[in-house]
């Protein structure tokens, strides 16, 4: 059991990482071969359905409790929404590309800063704050929250999913099962 800031500490570290081997490999246009190729779009097929599970806990329940908690919440949760609503455009856009495409390679060149930058905004102007109005006892209530909702979110990005908590917890069961099924039927994630 982690709190809130294990937890998604856990996920950024591990974005972090394909972030870096995204950037550290050549893509299509710098003469990368198939299996580079290959190799790089299973890198952001994870990245893709990692990142929307992520969001979408973060939205339902991470960002209300930001809201709520902390004085200045409203403008953070916004200025993170308005982030995160970015970057799954990317994503969406970018997991329908084959790693050929010339556009594959600009948007992970265009997804990579972003979220690093989406991220340091987390850790060093949300986290210190929320982590002095939690006790440790609601950190750790919200931490496995967030677990739980990942294990059941959605598996791909939904950027015209407006981040309103009550319609997430409703319809994302039924747009996470939805992916599941179409990620079983494209043999994604297998």
């Amino acid at each position: 059991m982690q709190d809130v800031f294990s937890a998604l500490g856990t996920d950024h570290a591990e974005v972090k990482q394909m972030l870096l081997a995204l950037e550290n490999s050549p893509g299509s246009s710098d003469g990368a071969g198939q299996t580079v190729q290959a190799a790089r779009y299973e890198v952001v097929q994870r990245l893709v359905t990692d990142s929307s599970r992520h969001e979408a806990a973060e939205e339902q329940l991470f960002w209300p409790t930001v809201r709520k908690e902390l004085g200045n919440g409203d403008s953070l949760a916004d200025e993170a929404i308005a982030q995160e609503k970015e970057a799954k455009e990317v994503l969406d856009r970018l997991e329908k590309l084959e790693p050929a495409d010339p556009e594959f390679d600009q948007l992970v060149a265009t997804y990579i800063p972003a979220a690093r930058q989406h991220i340091e905004f987390e850790e060093t102007r949300v986290w210190p704050e929320l982590r002095e109005a939690l006790s440790q006892a609601e950190a750790q209530e919200l931490g496995d929250k967030v677990q739980k909702a990942k294990e059941i979110g959605p598996t791909r990005p939904h950027p015209h999913t407006p981040a309103n908590p009550t319609l997430l917890k409703t319809l994302g069961p039924a747009v996470a099962v939805t992916d599941k099924l179409r990620d079983a039927v494209a043999g994604r994630g297998a």
